[in-house]
């Protein structure tokens, strides 16, 4: 078990509202006269979810964004945002990251209301956080409704963002559709909207497509096979197709795009491609080309 896990574990003692859902999932929903506010906060720390030289200007994008993309998840539409924030000590630093953030903000209409700012010792690393707020007047899907005969997709290819780290780890000054996809992801949000309606389970790919499955597996209570990893273009001129490249990216993580599960015979309404299939019984199980491979030791990011 992750220090992660540990932690929820003690936390779960303290979430007894039906609002936190257990802390199952990565939204609290909570009831507000006739619609639910869609409740989630995320925050990127230096050197661990952010490299040291990438532009404050996407930092503050990519704070938006990942956040953004849990409301996604929901189907919810952005309402509102609060902040917290650790001054830089650099004035020209801070006025870029509010640049990108506040273009975020205004692309995807959530305004921000409020937060806080403190300073930090010297030396520290940079962290910031994010608490997003989003309005849901339909159905909410959740990680555990995927049944058995259901059809999993996803909304776009994964492991760009996974190579995009690497492109601009090695040069900072790299560019391009992969580096794009790492620091400027695109919370898909019409497309939640579209399929809260028909989903019968939903999450966001932050941590890798295949630690992602294997947790929607465990909170429905069913076995997941993942019989596709879908690769882009890009990811593919720069490294190939074959079946290491296919598993390093179904297992990077950073990529935004939703999961779901729909009952079999039950189209997408929006362009999604397949990616598995649900059955009876628990577990994830990966074949790639028809064969089972045997799973990674570690299937995506875990703190």
């Amino acid at each position: 078990m992750s220090a992660e896990s540990r932690f929820l574990t003690l936390l779960r003692l303290l979430a007894h509202d039906p609002a936190a859902q257990g802390l199952v999932d990565d939204v609290a929903v909570l009831p507000i006269g006739g619609s639910r506010l869609i409740l989630t906060s995320d925050t990127m720390v230096e050197g661990v979810h952010y490299l040291p030289t990438d532009p404050p200007a996407d930092i503050g994008w990519k704070l938006a964004a990942v956040n953004l993309s849990d409301l996604a998840a929901k189907g919810a539409r952005p309402v509102g945002c609060l902040l917290n924030y650790a001054l830089s000590g650099d004035d020209a630093w801070d006025e870029a990251f509010v640049a990108g953030l506040g273009e975020a903000l205004d692309r995807h209409a959530m305004p921000l209301l409020g937060g806080d700012t403190v300073k930090m010792p010297a030396g520290s690393a940079r962290s910031y956080s994010l608490t997003a707020i989003g309005e849901a007047t339909g159905p909410v899907p959740t990680r555990t409704g995927a049944r058995a005969g259901d059809r999993l997709y996803v909304t776009g290819p994964v492991g760009d963002s996974g190579v995009g780290l690497d492109l601009a780890s090695a040069d900072p000054s790299a560019s391009g559709p992969l580096v794009d996809a790492y620091r400027r992801p695109r919370p898909r949000l019409a497309e939640g909207a579209l399929l809260a309606p028909v989903a019968t389970a939903m999450m966001d790919i932050s941590d890798g497509l295949l630690i992602d499955a294997s947790r929607m597996a465990q909170a429905s209570g069913v076995a997941v096979t993942i019989d596709h990893i879908p690769l882009s273009p890009a990811l593919e001129q720069a490294r190939g197709g074959g079946t290491a490249v296919q598993i390093a990216a179904a297992r990077a993580g950073d990529d935004y795009e939703l999961l779901f599960a729909l009952p079999q015979g039950v189209p997408p309404p929006v362009r999604a491609i397949p990616v598995g299939h649900v059955a009876d019984g628990e577990g994830l199980t990966l074949t790639i080309d028809g064969a089972v491979i045997p799973l990674p030791d570690r299937l995506g990011w875990e703190h």
